[in-house]
């Protein structure tokens, strides 16, 4: 195989096709089963690392993913990230907080601070044998808390049109609840990256000051001129191709500025979205204009590169695998639980109640997104990665089976369209 990649850029081309074709292929065999995309880049990225095809053929594993290629791939997959996350904030359409009520807010709130309870307490006690080699106890304890408290927006969101849920109430209050609690855990999180980046109390409080004022100059000012800027352009249909470049330039600057001020590139790019003006059909052009690429060709990478990460030969004993299933039904039951009990104390059935929960336990791409960036400040090891990310396929499998089973008086019968593969993460 050593004539067919013979050099980096032959190497990555050969990575690029891999992962493209796995995950695509094993995407038709999801979509049979009613599961979004995201599973299968989530299993490409598995069955292309060291858990599957590294030990299952571990010469042309070796020879396809070099030690020295892999940082180029990362590097790439980060970068394809950023605009990942700027396409996620597009999503978040003020839409969706202004049909909110104090319902809402209860329901989101509840299942950040529940799991994220729950969560930190098992950090707690599993850190001295699994926390990370370059962390303190307080950082692996904040960022596990953080990291049971993700929802999946998009995938959230997805599961919600295929379902036929988003127009109802059920999809109303969940896709509120949803957009509140991702911004909260985000918000949560960059504090935490902010704490486990520095030890010194000053820094930290340093970075967060920064972070804090960037946010208010983007509110305040940048977002005021991004919405003159949409309402002189032409239809949404016919934005020149500059605007594309200045609105590329100005992702990369804001995912530059936040990683300079401290907290970490992906922000930058979350932020930049967010502010995006969604009048004038302005976001959703510049968000088809972009997602193909996007979701096409860097996602995969990145669930590759996620993939190279996760050993799942680590779990090794009894213990190991007690731990990881504790770390699952912590995170459905702190996710679940709360979301579902707040609901049900505001009114809602029980039927109803537990839909939310369901739903709002769906995890996918962001979970991975979060624990890469505990694996990459050191926040947590490899082994509570790999466990992790095998909790993050549990909650997003099980979102649509579980939901119908729990609740099937509220879904419909989805209308199974292979064209629409993409975007699901």
């Amino acid at each position: 195989m050593t004539f067919l990649i013979h050099n980096p850029l032959t190497r990555f081309i050969a990575q690029v096709v891999a992962v493209t074709v796995l995950s695509r292929g094993i995407g038709l065999v999801a979509r049979r089963f009613s599961q979004p995309l995201v599973i299968a880049e989530m299993l490409g990225g598995i069955v292309l690392g060291p858990s599957l095809l590294g030990w299952v053929a571990p010469d042309l594993w070796g020879e396809l993913f070099t030690p020295d290629s892999l940082v180029v791939l990362r590097l790439v997959s980060q970068f394809g990230l950023v605009f990942f996350m700027f396409l996620v904030g597009l999503e978040l359409d003020p839409k969706h907080y202004r049909g909110s009520n104090a319902a809402s807010v209860l329901i989101a709130q509840s299942g950040i601070f529940v799991p994220f309870a729950l969560g930190g307490i098992l950090a707690f006690w599993i850190y001295p044998v699994y926390g990370g080699t370059n962390t303190s106890k307080i950082a692996f304890v904040l960022f596990t808390g953080a990291a049971m408290s993700v929802t999946a927006f998009p995938v959230l969101a997805r599961i919600l049109t295929e379902q036929r849920l988003f127009s109802t109430r059920i999809g109303a209050v969940t896709i509120a609840c949803a957009a509140i609690a991702d911004v909260t855990a985000w918000c949560v999180l960059a504090f935490i990256v902010t704490v486990a980046r520095h030890a010194a109390l000053s820094d930290a409080v340093f970075t967060t000051v920064a972070a804090i004022g960037y946010i208010g100059v983007m509110l305040g000012a940048v977002r005021p001129l991004l919405s003159k800027l949409a309402s002189r352009l032409p239809a949404p249909d016919a934005i020149p191709q500059n605007v594309i470049v200045v609105v590329v330039v100005f992702v990369l600057l804001s995912s530059w500025a936040t990683e300079l001020i401290g907290i970490h590139a992906l922000f930058g790019g979350f932020l930049a979205g967010v502010i995006m003006p969604k009048e004038h059909g302005f976001a959703q052009a510049i968000g088809r204009r972009l997602e193909d690429l996007v979701v096409v060709v860097f996602l995969p990478l990145f669930f590759a590169s996620s993939g190279l990460q996760t050993q799942i030969g680590l779990l090794s004993g009894a213990r190991d695998w007690a731990v990881c299933g504790l770390i699952v039904f912590i995170a459905c039951a702190g996710k679940f639980g709360g979301c579902a009990a707040a609901a049900r104390a505001v009114g809602f059935r029980w039927c109803e109640a537990s839909a939310i929960g369901v739903l709002m336990n769906t995890r996918g791409l962001m979970e991975l997104i979060v624990l890469n960036i505990g694996l990459e400040l050191g926040v947590i090891s490899p082994i509570v990665f790999s466990m992790m990310v095998i909790m993050a396929l549990v909650t997003t499998i099980g979102a649509t089976p579980v939901l119908r089973w729990l609740a099937p008086s509220l879904v419909r019968p989805p209308t199974i369209d292979l064209e629409a593969l993409a975007p699901s993460s």
